[in-house]
Formats: structure tokens, C-alpha cells, sequence
């Protein structure tokens, strides 16, 4: 799997289903921005190009936009190829410099591209082991922004004042009729989900956890679930907006069971040796980025019904990072 004569033939296979396909620059507009504390860079040429990829959902859409928005202020004439329908697709891109850049998740390039079967422990240990790996296939990996999407339990407003718990380990302290938990039927069965998860806090399914007292779900109704109280603890994403919506209060996870996701630059490593300048762009948003911001953004695109590109203007702007020209 890891073997650099396979990856390459993958990597020729994904790119032929993507022409096949037609992929095509996103039809988004992002708005016209002048400097703020991205300021274009010394003697870019004029016909100086980036191209920005991001996958298809809600989050990457909007740091997508944010890239987007910061290397055409930097002097980049820029192509928009946000919303690629999958993360392999979108890798293979930036891995055949299709496309230069990324938002790109640790987890998912440690667990899903380079094929281990175990996370690393420790949001900055992750990184690490992702950025030297992966420059073996010519990817360059910015500083990690603090934002970690990741499975989280979450709980709603009574039921975070009635338990009084705020991390995971406590659930071992509980009653079994507190321990109901919302989860969707693969984070039930996967081999890092819910039993295994049970198991790390010292709890056994079956007997400390009762079958019954487990409901699944779709992914998305899990939220509302929660939130009307048909459970005590539900899975949700660290950074998805209805966590901010609908008031729910995510565990801790002090045990360190779930795997770091947390957000970095994935950029190809020939255009970051033509300008670094760039890795350091993305080196000033990074620390930006927290869950907090996230839920946040994520919220405004999700529950608001507003354009992600509209939503990453007027943040970079708020941040002092570019302004209205």
C-alpha cells in the first residue's frame, strides 16, 4: 500500500477518472479583496498562477474560499477548484500539481493515504509523522491550524447541567440509565468506535452499557436527536455548526481515544519550492482557525443558508487579514 510504485500508478488511475469526469474550476465567485496583513508579494510576476482545490462539504468549501481569497490579495492569478466531489480526487490533484494547494485533515492523510491502521497520538506528534512521510510523494505539510475535526460526544443543555460531567473519562462514574448514547450505525460497528470507545473509558457494552440504552441514527439527525433529549450523549464532529446552533456541550476527550484531525496546508512540493511564500500565507490563518471559528462559519453556510465564499470574506476581513477594496 505504501510502496511508491503503487501510489504512482494509483495516482495515474485517479487522474484518469478525472478527466473522464471533466472536473472543471469551481463556478463560486469569491469577492474582490485588497491588503490587510496578506500583503502581495515582492516582485510576483504578473502572470503568476495558483490553483486552490478543496473538497465538497461545508468546512473545506470555506477554507477553500478563505485560500482562495488570500492568494489572489497575495498577487496570484488564481483558479477556483473547490468542490471536489472526494478526498482521493482532491489529493490527486495537488499530488500531480494540478492543482498547488489543500486544506487537508492529519488523520485522514495518515490513516486514509498513507494507509496506517493507527492513529498517532497527539495533535503535534500527528502532524509531525504526516509532514515527514509525506514528502516521500512530493507534498509539502504547513503548521496545523488548532481545529480538530474530529468524533466527539456531545450533550444538550439539561442534560449537561443534570450530569455535571465535562470530559469523557467521567462517563465511567455514571449510572447505566444515564449512559444512552445517539450514534449512526458505522461509528457502531467501526473497530475505533463506539465499543472500543466504551472500553478505553473502562466500560463494558452489554452490561454497563445495555443494548437498549444505544439508538442509531443518520449522521445528520443525530444533532437533533441529541438536542431533544433521546439521548443523554450523541456523535457529533468537533467543528460542525449545529454544535453551536442547537447549544450542545462537547465532552472533553481526555482519554485520547479519538484519532487528530486536525487541519494543515497540503501543498505540492515543486510549486512550494517556487514560492514559499505561500506556506507562510497559510502560516498566518492557520492558528486562526480553532473549533470555535469553525462551528461558527460552518453554522452561518449550514443553518444561516449563506454562501461560503461570502462567509470567508467577511471573517478574513474581521481578522484584519485582507480588506474591502
Amino acid at each position: 500500500m505504501k510502496k511508491t510504485l503503487k501510489k504512482i500508478a494509483l495516482a495515474s488511475v485517479a487522474l484518469l477518472a478525472l478527466t473522464g469526469c471533466g472536473l472543471s474550476p469551481s463556478t463560486g465567485v469569491v469577492p474582490a479583496s485588497a491588503p490587510g496583513s496578506i500583503q502581495p508579494i515582492a516582485d510576483l510576476p504578473d502572470n503568476a498562477t495558483a490553483t486552490v482545490t478543496s473538497k465538497s462539504f461545508t468546512e473545506q468549501l470555506l477554507v477553500g474560499k478563505i485560500a482562495v481569497i488570500a492568494l489572489q490579495t497575495a498577487g496570484f492569478n488564481v483558479t477556483d477548484m473547490t468542490n471536489v466531489p472526494g478526498s482521493q480526487p482532491a489529493r490527486e490533484l495537488v499530488l500531480s500539481n494540478s492543482a498547488n494547494m489543500v486544506w487537508e485533515y492529519t488523520g485522514t492523510a495518515w490513516l486514509t493515504y498513507l494507509g496506517h491502521e493507527e492513529p498517532v497520538v497527539g495533535s503535534e506528534e500527528q502532524w509531525q509523522a504526516v509532514h515527514d512521510e509525506d514528502a516521500g510523494n512530493g507534498i509539502y505539510w504547513g503548521r496545523p491550524a488548532p481545529m480538530n475535526n474530529t468524533y466527539a460526544m456531545a450533550m444538550n443543555e439539561e442534560v449537561t447541567e443534570k450530569l455535571g460531567i465535562t470530559k469523557l473519562s467521567e462517563l465511567r462514574d455514571l449510572d447505566a440509565a444515564d449512559l444512552t448514547f445517539c450514534v449512526d450505525p458505522e461509528f457502531n460497528s467501526r473497530r475505533d468506535g463506539l465499543t472500543p470507545m466504551l472500553e478505553a473509558i473502562g466500560l463494558t457494552r452489554g452490561s454497563d452499557v445495555p443494548e437498549s440504552n444505544i439508538g442509531l441514527y443518520d449522521v445528520g439527525a443525530i444533532y437533533s436527536a441529541t438536542a431533544a433529549g433521546a439521548c443523554n450523549f450523541g456523535e457529533v464532529f468537533t467543528t460542525d455548526g449545529r454544535i453551536k446552533a442547537l447549544n450542545l456541550t462537547v465532552l472533553e476527550d481526555d482519554i485520547q481515544y479519538f484519532p487528530s484531525y486536525n487541519m494543515a496546508p497540503m501543498i505540492n512540493a515543486e510549486f512550494h519550492a517556487q514560492w514559499p511564500q505561500v506556506a507562510e500565507i497559510m502560516g498566518t490563518i492557520a492558528p486562526l482557525l480553532t473549533d470555535e471559528v469553525l462551528q461558527t462559519l460552518n453554522a452561518e453556510v449550514d443553518v444561516e443558508g449563506r454562501e461560503p465564499a461570502d462567509v470567508a470574506f467577511e471573517w478574513m476581513v474581521e481578522q484584519g487579514l485582507v480588506t474591502e477594496p
